[in-house]
């Protein structure tokens, strides 16, 4: 019987834990947690700006950022000061409704300028 149970026990595991590899965000933060919109007259001169193509397959961002997104017809802008537990989100959370087709992953860097030691 001991040996059945150390033969099934790492299966079963393995089995368990498969599912949760599916996606890179297994759970959707509150959009409160991920930053905020940003209207068209708060994006400054100069600001990145990322257009969402079918080949995009994900975006790298650091906290603070503040990018105008281009995806078909529709634009929007968001400000990400999010959650320091936050390092991956998908960005159809915080698109206006209709302006993403498919899921795209933001993963979010720590600002360099906050993170600096001593």
């Amino acid at each position: 019987m001991n040996i059945l149970l150390l033969r099934v026990l790492p299966a079963a595991a393995f089995i368990a834990l498969s599912g949760c590899a599916g996606t890179p965000y297994p759970v959707s933060p509150r959009i409160d947690l991920l930053g905020m919109p940003v209207t068209d007259h708060g994006v400054q001169p100069g600001a990145r700006t990322v257009t969402i193509t079918p080949a995009t397959r994900w975006l790298n961002v650091e906290q603070g950022d503040t990018v105008l997104f281009t995806s078909g017809s529709q634009h929007f802008a968001w400000h990400f000061q999010a959650s320091p537990n936050i390092t991956v989100f998908d960005l159809n959370q915080v698109a206006p409704p209709g302006a993403l087709s498919r899921p795209v992953p933001v993963y979010l860097a720590p600002n360099p300028v906050y993170n600096s030691g001593p």
